[in-house]
């Protein structure tokens, strides 16, 4: 039997519905798959079909069979758990990985703690996470593939063929912030790696980047994040604290050493900085409600963000940041939002 939960006064309506709020973030979400398709081709659709039908299927058959209730995959919230799953994954990622990750999103990160609007951490970075610390070879193979057309094979995904026609192996190349990681751990210095490699600020932001499938062009993920504004369903506090504390911090490390810490702009269009702020940092559930916690909240992530990058282990931290700050949101959540100023005519 459901218990009847009262909550005090005010009660605000709203013709916002879940379903079309989840609409419009995968419409948001729509740039960054698209640039996916285009760069990785058959690969990147395999690893989101797996990704969003296994979030689904997985969440009715967990509400349908194990919590005996009316399936709630009509809100598209799953949808949206998979496409975040599946954009934070390298395009390589075999099938039974994607799997997994879509149990550990929808099976433990929400439905354990009883679905939607109850779980406390962000499922598809509690999946993320899980996986690079279960899989790290997989999780860190970022195979290099042709798009989904190339100019010899116009009708053919470039990737089938290889140079005698058959399945060739996998090109693995590092991320920018996986080769600065491990450039300047062997002595090398930020002039002497960009010449190595040549990082191209205008590739970071609309062209191909080695790493996870959103990753790949850093202007689809603004786009998204314009149409999320537009359609007011997320406030810029976060991801604007997020992206200001990640600039300031690796900024002042460029001024006081630039020859061993990139600049404010490498460390912005490269990793998953601007994914995560845009569509993980600000998942309603596992973000603070007043503005000074969410400020609190982005200011937390970015810091973080770059503690990992610069001194931790792996040369991305966002993620990390992010379930990190997830568990201070009930505490954040102490401080209260600013009153309504609507008053109701009663009489």
């Amino acid at each position: 039997m459901n218990k009847l939960l009262v909550s005090p006064a005010p009660h605000l309506h709203s013709k916002e519905t879940t379903k079309g709020i989840m609409r419009d973030v995968i419409i948001a979400l729509m740039p960054s798959v698209l640039v996916s398709l285009y760069f990785a081709g058959v690969s990147a659709f395999l690893v989101l079909t797996v990704s969003v039908v296994g979030c689904v299927l997985l969440e009715h058959l967990i509400v349908k069979y194990m919590m005996k209730k009316k399936t709630t995959v009509h809100d598209l919230s799953a949808v949206v758990t998979g496409l975040i799953l599946a954009l934070n994954l390298p395009v390589s990622s075999p099938w039974w990985m994607v799997l997994i990750g879509c149990v550990v999103a929808i099976g433990v990160a929400k439905m354990t703690f009883g679905g939607l609007g109850h779980n406390l951490f962000n499922p598809a970075l509690v999946a993320r996470v899980f996986l690079l610390i279960s899989f790290p070879v997989q999780m860190t193979n970022w195979a290099v593939t042709n798009g989904i057309f190339t100019p010899e094979n116009p009708l053919i995904p470039g990737f089938l063929l290889g140079a005698q026609g058959q399945l060739p192996d996998a090109l693995s190349g590092a991320t920018p912030l996986g080769i600065i990681k491990e450039g300047l751990a062997n002595g090398l210095t930020m002039d002497v790696l960009s010449q190595q490699h040549d990082f191209s600020y205008w590739q970071m932001l609309f062209g191909k980047i080695n790493g996870s499938m959103g990753e790949a062009s850093a202007l689809a993920i603004l786009i998204g994040f314009v149409y999320l504004l537009a359609r007011k369903v997320i406030k810029p506090i976060i991801p604007l604290a997020i992206v200001v504390t990640v600039a300031l911090f690796s900024g002042i490390l460029h001024l006081i050493d630039p020859a061993h810490y990139a600049d404010p702009l490498f460390h912005l269009l490269t990793g998953g900085v601007l994914l995560g702020a845009v569509f993980m940092a600000t998942d309603y559930v596992t973000s603070p409600m007043s503005s000074l916690g969410m400020l609190i909240f982005g200011v937390g992530i970015g810091l973080v963000t770059m503690i990992i990058r610069i001194w931790g282990v792996y040369p991305e931290g966002v993620s990390f940041a992010i379930l990190f700050m997830n568990a201070w949101v009930p505490l954040l959540n102490k401080i209260k939002p600013s009153p309504y100023k609507k008053e109701v005519n009663l009489g």
